[in-house]
């Protein structure tokens, strides 16, 4: 399938999809037997109100995907949390597309703060590389109470609680705008990027278990 899509900061009129992203990350997240922080109905009804998320619709208008902005410690850490694309659109690089449009939206709105993320999946691993984020220990992230507390949800918690959260099962990723650089040589094959992806986070995750 090639699917022409579109992916726009959301609005009020969108508001009716929330219910079909609540249970996609769900699903998603049986599907992939991982942990995951529960979202509300009102939180994602909040971040769309606040202009802080982003849709994506097939050409047919139908809803394809979304995610959106968090920001903590006085705004000078910004999350883009909540990626999801509907099954239907999957394995059509929309998550690619999804994650570079918020990005870009998130350097407009907060030029000058970190972006960071935490991740079990080496797909969003690998997009987030791409887009000049770098493994980090949990100690570079927000230290903001209000943001591990979202991780009470998640079924890996008393890991993170264990390790006192210095780390656990997801890795930790950051865009320091101050440290970006160009990206990598493009002409490199993508099983080559995928090979050196992987052995990068092996490498931080077995040193951050030994801690």
């Amino acid at each position: 399938m090639n699917t022409k899509f579109t992916v726009k900061v959301a609005e009020v009129q969108d508001l009716k999809y929330v219910p079909v992203i609540l249970r996609e990350i769900e699903e998603s997240a049986k599907e992939r037997g991982t942990g995951i922080a529960k979202r509300t109905a009102s939180y994602l009804e909040e971040k769309i109100n606040e202009g802080k998320a982003v849709m994506a619709f097939s050409a047919a208008d139908e809803w394809a995907g979304f995610c959106y902005i968090e920001t903590w410690s006085n705004k000078t850490y910004v999350a883009n949390s909540g990626l999801i694309v509907s099954r239907k659109f999957r394995n059509e690089g929309l998550a690619r597309k999804i994650k570079e449009v918020i990005f870009d939206y998130s350097r407009t709105k907060y030029p000058d703060a970190k972006l960071f993320g935490l991740t079990t999946g080496l797909a969003v691993m690998k997009i987030n590389s791409n887009l000049g984020y770098k493994p980090v220990t949990y100690s570079e992230l927000t230290q903001d109470d209000v943001f591990w507390s979202g991780c009470q949800s998640c079924v890996n918690f008393e890991i993170l609680k264990s390790k006192e959260r210095k780390n656990c099962l997801c890795t930790a990723m950051l865009y320091n705008p101050s440290e970006a650089k160009e990206p990598e040589n493009s002409k490199k094959t993508e099983a080559e990027d995928d090979q050196k992806l992987f052995s990068k986070f092996k490498k931080i995750r077995t040193m951050l278990w030994k801690k």
